[in-house]
């Protein structure tokens, strides 16, 4: 066996088992989220990820390599710390609980990304097609999903932004004006009546 195809079925293998450890801890993060559309993201990557085992499964027997984990202790580690985040939710404001478990999953998926993407430069170099583009797709799921928490994230950012400042403002209405301001193709920001009167009486 190559060294090559020997490191790949390394990694392959650490994969297989933190892909299985998070199927267990997906249910639970997803239990812990107050946001509806954040529990639907975790719900939704549960699916994909029993899907993520199969094609691993689907690329040993490509290989023709034993599909056996080996334990993945970054991932081990990862969720552990997961589970303290999802702890001390209970301490915090449901938004600030839901960003803070945001967080631990991004730090989950930015792992996944890496390691697929390692392995997929490796079936490549190897001349695997086929677990290239199994591993192609499995890395845009997991990439899709790291989107998708950041899109979760960013208004649940502003709104906390906005309480620890004390305001009290609509961000929905604030995302129709910022998408009204671009449709008219705004080409600046218009100071207010008074302060234009003021300076032109100072000139």
């Amino acid at each position: 066996m190559s060294q090559v195809k020997e490191l790949l079925i390394d990694q392959l293998q650490d994969l297989l088992h933190a892909e299985t450890q998070l199927m267990g801890a997906l249910p639970k993060m997803a239990e812990a989220a107050d946001h509806p559309k954040l529990r639907q993201a975790f719900e939704k990557h549960q699916l994909e990820t029993e899907n993520h085992v199969e094609r691993l499964r689907n690329i040993f027997e490509i290989l023709g390599a034993n599909a056996e984990p080996k334990p993945c202790k970054a991932m081990m580690g990862l969720i552990e710390e997961g589970k303290e985040t999802m702890e001390e939710g209970s301490e915090k404001t449901p938004m600030a609980a839901d960003l803070a478990l945001i967080a631990a999953a991004q730090r989950l998926e930015h792992y996944e990304i890496s390691a697929y993407g390692t392995a997929r430069s490796l079936a490549r170099q190897l001349g695997q097609h086929d677990c290239a583009v199994l591993l192609s797709r499995t890395l845009g799921e997991e990439e899709s999903t790291d989107f998708l928490l950041t899109a979760i994230a960013d208004p649940i950012v502003q709104q906390l932004s906005l309480d620890d400042a004390g305001a009290d403002v609509n961000l929905e209405g604030l995302e129709k004006l910022d998408d009204q301001s671009k449709s008219s193709g705004r080409k600046g920001v218009q100071r207010p009546r008074k302060m234009r009167e003021a300076r032109s009486g100072a000139a």
